[in-house]
């Protein structure tokens, strides 16, 4: 993801994964880009329908204190090597780095 965006993804600290959801983030001039990270599969579909629903607060939380829009990236492993499973996140975060960037 790194390099198809072509900047930094770093590790959230704890705080934000259990106060907001998110895994990993990107700074965009001190406002942050969150990342949720979740695995791709029928057995996680249940799961994940039902997180949407309670993490949808906490992203709007992070937002509203970091600036910046929070994604779902799902991950898929194929043999040793994990993919993004939504390729189309990535122009979805590209775009709200340009809004950061140019607010």
């Amino acid at each position: 993801m790194q390099q198809a965006l072509g900047v930094k993804v770093e590790p959230a600290p704890d705080e934000w994964d259990r106060g907001y959801n998110v895994d990993f983030f990107i700074n965009v001039r001190d406002r942050y880009v969150g990342l949720q990270i979740k695995p791709a599969g029928y057995a996680y579909i249940t799961q994940i329908i039902n997180e949407l629903k309670f993490q949808k607060n906490t992203h709007e939380k992070f937002t509203a204190k970091y600036g910046g829009k929070v994604f779902y990236v799902i991950s898929l492993k194929e043999g040793k090597k994990k993919v993004i499973y939504n390729p189309e996140v990535i122009e979805e975060i590209r775009k709200e780095i340009e809004r950061l960037e140019k607010e």
